[in-house]
């Protein structure tokens, strides 16, 4: 099912590779429409997510934590930038203040 990107995409992203084989020989034999795949694709995208929005439904309750997150990330570039730039200063032979 090479020409059909629905397919394509049920290949890449759903679990159960035997309902989609058994998908693809329906629609060769008849019988299976676009919106019946289509709706299956859904399905399978909106399972494939749920988690995703979960964990972004709560950090979105949690604005505080976000925030610790992000000045946690930025201290340890910080640190990692300094230390980085310490190694390419000293190697050229140049100093810092």
């Amino acid at each position: 099912m090479e020409d059909n990107v629905v397919f394509t995409y049920l290949d890449a992203f759903n679990p159960d590779e035997a309902e989609t084989e058994n998908m693809k020989a329906h629609y060769r034999r008849g019988g299976l429409g676009d919106s019946k795949i289509k709706a299956r694709l859904e399905d399978v995208l909106q399972n494939l997510i749920a988690p995703i929005r979960a964990r972004r439904a709560a950090y979105a309750n949690d604005p505080g934590y976000v925030v610790d997150v992000i000045r946690q990330g930025t201290v340890s570039a910080r640190e990692v930038t300094e230390r980085t730039k310490r190694e390419v200063f000293e190697g050229l032979g140049l100093f810092t203040l």
